[in-house]
């Protein structure tokens, strides 16, 4: 019944209205491949459009915004990267934290998903793929919203920007803040949050650079069953995350840049296995963690060759109450890597570009890895195939410290002090093209993990341990977009097979390396009906592997969010939507044996201006 409805709410709106393309405001979009910009539960981060983002899967906890782990193509949360401007946000401790970044999407461009050649000239210490950022220029606008819901949620959020004109030189100034509250008692029992962020930023731009300057705080408490353990305790979290980052970017000309960046992250863990244990002195799970790094990245015309270059250093450091056992607490991180690329154009107009280069990583702690770097690419002017592909590309990262320096012979969470470089090969074969007014982007990929790091159960053990796995990924994807007068039409898909052998070590299910969608479909419909009043609806239908920790909602599952906004003409920049997430109230579990959110619904009034 849920796939009739959602076949009927889809073709319903592309058979009323078929015609040429309308974009939602600037204001609100932070991301085009989604139709809902906001969820229903709370106030939106950066992780909350990846929710049904085509090429990126989600496994959350409780709502996405409290704690969600990133994949793509198949990887674990681990694997992904975060690259905003020119810098790759990692968290040291544990890559389920890799998502917090206290930015305002308002602030930010939207996420590109890079993989291949393009992850190798990116994100620091990620091997599948990585999203990345952009700092979006500052212009004279503001929104404001409040809303409400179910479960006693609250929520408001302000954004102001100014920007003043170009004077002499053509530059011109800016700021901009945001801030940001919302609490509920939760849609499931203890699984209350609440949640707050601040942030404040200067920028300095001209017609071919832009300069920013950021200080962001995000503070998030929540709770929910099963948080991170299978053993039915009710389980809480309170993060605190501090970012201050200042990066510049400069356009030299046609397909060339320079971008450089450094940063500051403190991120602080407190989290509670048993919420009503007695606390002592110290906490059992107390963990802070601080990065400081600095990256610079471009692309020169030397002539006949173009060179592609990236160089980035970082350190982090850890204190803990519990992650004691392993050989060190602080680390530094390098990255270089030098492409150069080379084009040609024949007399069709067909341009032809090979890359080939190397990348190196490195650490004071682990021996570094050099990584080869190819793609071969071919434009077309004419015809319906605007480009084809080849790439291949080898990565490597460094565990985490939970890994790292957990207890190997006791306690929940059991690590390995003797972990090391994990790596990674893929061979890609992409195209683009524009078919019947569609735009269609796709690939197939195979890709080959040796030494990932999973966390895995074993029966009878009361404890997840890290175990090291190889694994075998082969895979399809493919986004197809179009737009007409009155909708906008967002299909995507990807197909995953995985062989994974776990060295011998005794592994009865995977929490995340074995936990992935076989087939998984997104389709994201914005309709405008006309009158001021809209529809928007995001979907996933998913089939996902067996694993017995799954407990509850099967392997088949469709999740849906649905908004209906009405837009008054006679109050420009008003929008009054009701919201839904999880419409189909799915039990899905999206990280085995953890439950799932319940419906949520809620109302919000924004106002843009």
């Amino acid at each position: 019944m849920k796939f009739v409805s959602i076949a009927l709410l889809l073709s319903v709106p592309v058979a009323l209205f078929a015609q040429g393309a309308v974009s939602l405001p600037e204001v609100t979009v932070h991301s085009p491949r989604v139709a809902n910009q906001t969820p229903a539960g709370t106030f939106a981060m950066p992780v909350s459009v990846l929710r049904y983002e085509p090429r990126v899967d989600i496994q959350g906890r409780n709502l996405a915004e409290a704690q969600a782990d990133v994949t793509i193509r198949g990887g674990i949360f681990e694997n992904t990267g975060f690259q905003v401007g020119a810098v790759s946000l990692l968290d040291p401790q544990t890559g389920h934290y890799a998502a917090e970044i206290p930015i305002a999407p308002a602030l930010l461009t939207a996420p590109e998903v890079r993989t291949g050649a393009a992850l190798a000239l990116g994100a620091t210490n990620a091997t599948v793929g990585a999203l990345s950022y952009g700092w979006r220029p500052v212009r004279t606008a503001g929104a404001a919203a409040v809303g409400a819901g179910e479960f006693g949620l609250r929520r408001a959020e302000l954004y102001q920007g100014y920007a003043t004109s170009a004077g002499a030189g053509a530059q011109r100034f800016g700021a901009d803040v945001a801030v940001a509250h919302s609490e509920s008692n939760g849609v499931v029992r203890y699984g209350e949050h609440e949640f707050d962020r601040v942030n404040v930023r200067l920028q300095r731009a001209d017609a071919t650079s832009q300069t920013d300057l950021f200080a962001g705080y995000q503070a998030k408490f929540f709770g929910w069953p099963n948080l991170y353990t299978p053993f039915n305790s009710n389980e809480t979290e309170r993060l605190q995350a501090v970012l201050v980052a200042l990066n510049h970017r400069a356009d030299l000309g046609p397909g060339q840049f320079f971008e450089a960046g450094v940063f500051h992250r403190r991120h602080k863990d407190d989290y509670a296995f048993n919420r009503f244990a007695p606390l002592g002195p110290v906490h059992p799970f107390q963990h802070t963690t601080w990065v400081q790094g600095a990256a610079a990245s471009g692309r020169w015309d030397l002539g006949e060759i173009a060179v592609n270059f990236r160089g980035e250093l970082q350190r982090d450091e850890l204190r803990s109450t519990s992650l004691t056992f392993g050989r060190y607490s602080e680390r530094t991180f390098t990255k270089f890597a030098i492409v150069p690329e080379k084009t040609w154009t024949d007399s069709a107009g067909v341009r032809t570009s090979l890359k080939a280069g190397l990348a190196h990583e490195d650490t004071n702690r682990e021996g570094g890895a050099f990584a080869p770097v190819f793609e071969l690419a071919r434009e077309f002017q004419r015809g319906d195939l605007r480009r084809l592909h080849l790439s291949y590309a080898k990565t490597s990262q460094v565990p985490t410290y939970t890994a790292l320096n957990s207890n190997p012979a006791a306690g929940l969470f059991r690590g390995n002090p003797n972990l090391g470089r994990q790596r990674s090969h893929a061979i890609e074969l992409g195209a683009s093209a524009v078919l019947a007014d569609w735009t269609i982007e796709g690939a197939v990929f195979w890709r080959r993990d040796d030494g990932l790091v999973d966390w895995t159960f074993r029966r009878g053990v009361t404890a997840r341990a890290a175990n090291l796995v190889d694994i075998d990924v082969a895979g399809l994807e493919f986004v197809a977009r179009r737009s007409w007068s009155h909708i906008d039409l967002v299909v995507g898909y990807t197909g995953l097979a995985k062989d994974a052998d776990y060295r011998g070590a005794s592994v009865d299910a995977s929490f995340y390396a074995l936990n992935y969608a076989k087939h998984r479909l997104t389709a994201a419909v914005t309709a405008r009906l006309g009158g001021g009043l809209e529809v928007r609806m995001d979907n996933v239908a998913r089939v996902q592997a067996e694993n017995l920790l799954r407990t509850i909602g099967g392997r088949r599952a469709l999740s849906t969010t649905l908004a209906i906004a009405y837009r008054p003409k006679e109050w420009r920049g008003v929008e009054v939507a009701l919201q839904a997430d999880n419409l189909w109230n799915e039990a899905f579990q999206d990280v085995p044996a953890v439950p799932a959110a319940r419906r949520q619904l809620s109302a919000t009034i924004s106002h843009a201006w």
